[in-house]
């Protein structure tokens, strides 16, 4: 009678054993090891004459490209006086810089070489006038996120003047006078465009956009359009 018992308890043991087994394998491999994500998001190539010597000026470049536009523009030795004109450093109080951080922009940025041309007096001038510097450092920016073969075209700057961008690659031309050296550089929600030349907004092409001030009647198929800007006085020379 014993050796029954002991069988049948061994037996009933031996089946609760592999009960409580089951669900603990089942537990082990119910959910397969996920597969790792893969990023693909390579660097597109840079176009322009000067890209060569971008590179060789920030070799780094690559790393920009999630970091804010007004880093990248100090981290590039050839841009220093476009970046002391949007942050500050030309006069305290423009500094458009958290304004360019909250893209996407594209940002043409003129070379320290750029600034050379200038006629003497003119960049003395555009510092000690802040509403001046705000025009010119906005006119160097429009909204979007475009590579070297979509940013051709008319566009409304953030200044309020339109800019003319004509070629693609690393032949592009900005309002018929400035050549892009390099572009398009990456950095978070901006493209930066290197230019060899400064633009002037009051030398800015003819508005392809509506203005935002034009108005339609309701009872008649004319448009009212704005009042022609009054020519700027002598005294406030155009840059470029």
């Amino acid at each position: 009678m014993k050796t029954r018992t002991s069988k049948a308890v061994g037996a009933v043991a031996g089946i609760a054993a592999i009960a409580l087994s089951v669900p603990l394998a089942v537990t082990a491999y119910a959910e397969p090891a996920q597969p790792q994500p893969t990023i693909e998001n390579p660097y597109p190539d840079l176009q322009g004459s000067g890209c060569d010597a971008f590179k060789t000026a920030v070799p780094n470049y690559k790393t920009l490209a999630t970091v804010p536009v007004g880093q990248v523009l100090a981290a590039i030795p050839d841009v220093s006086t476009f970046n002391a004109a949007i942050s500050g450093g030309f006069n305290p109080a423009v500094n458009i810089v958290p304004v360019i951080e909250n893209g996407p922009y594209v940002v043409f940025a003129p070379t320290d070489e750029a600034f050379g041309k200038l006629e003497p007096g003119q960049l003395d001038a555009l510092k000690a006038d802040p509403t001046r510097l705000f025009d010119f450092d906005y006119y160097h920016v429009f909204l979007g996120l475009l590579g070297v073969d979509d940013v051709h075209g008319q566009r409304p700057t953030q200044q309020g003047a339109e800019i003319k961008i004509d070629g693609k690659g690393g032949d592009i031309k900005v309002n018929d006078t400035a050549k892009v050296t390099c572009g398009a550089i990456q950095a978070a929600n901006a493209r930066i465009y290197l230019i060899d030349t400064v633009l002037d907004p009051a030398t800015a092409p003819a508005a392809l956009t509506p203005s935002a001030t034009s108005s339609a009647t309701t009872t008649t198929t004319t448009t009212t359009t704005p009042a022609t800007p009054e020519p700027t006085p002598a005294a406030d020379a155009p840059i470029g």
